[in-house]
C-alpha cells in the first residue's frame, strides 16, 4: 500500500455499541476476528503490542501503538513490521444509530512499504479489510 487514499470499509451491525468495542478493544474477543496471536491489547494511548504472523515464506512482525481513545466512540493505532519500512494507521469510529451501531474503518499509508511485497499492494489491503469487518 503506497502513497494513495485511505482504504474505507463501513458496515452497519444490528449490535449495541458496547458490543462492537469489546469486539475492537477486548484481546480475547480480537483474536477470533482477527489475528488469533495477538498476546494483549489494552484501548490506552500509548500502549504497544507486537506479534509475528506468517505469510508462505514471510514473516510480518507488526508492532501497534494506540494513538487515540474515545471510549465507546473511536479508537486509532499505528502499525509497522520489523521486517520492512513503511507505517499506517487504522482508525476505528463508531456512532449508535437507531438502534444499531455503523462501524467505520479507515486504513491510511503514513510511511510507504515496499512495492514488491504482495501484501502490501493496496488491493491486498482493501480485500483484507473487507473480510475482516464484514
Amino acid at each position: 500500500m503506497g502513497n494513495q487514499e485511505p482504504i474505507r470499509v463501513e458496515i452497519s451491525l444490528n449490535v449495541p455499541v458496547n458490543k462492537v468495542w469489546e469486539a475492537l478493544t477486548n484481546v480475547t474477543q480480537m483474536r477470533e476476528w482477527y489475528f488469533e496471536n495477538i498476546p494483549a491489547f489494552i484501548p490506552e494511548e500509548g500502549f504497544e503490542t507486537k506479534f509475528e504472523v506468517k505469510n508462505g515464506e514471510r514473516i510480518f512482525t507488526h508492532i501497534w501503538k494506540i494513538t487515540e481513545v474515545i471510549p465507546f466512540k473511536k479508537i486509532s493505532y499505528t502499525w509497522k513490521f520489523e521486517e520492512y519500512p513503511g507505517e499506517g494507521l487504522s482508525i476505528f469510529e463508531l456512532t449508535n444509530e437507531n438502534n444499531t451501531t455503523q462501524l467505520k474503518l479507515e486504513s491510511q499509508v503514513l510511511k510507504p512499504y515496499p512495492k514488491d511485497i504482495p501484501e502490501f499492494k493496496r488491493e491486498s489491503g482493501e480485500a483484507r479489510w473487507d473480510y475482516l469487518i464484514k
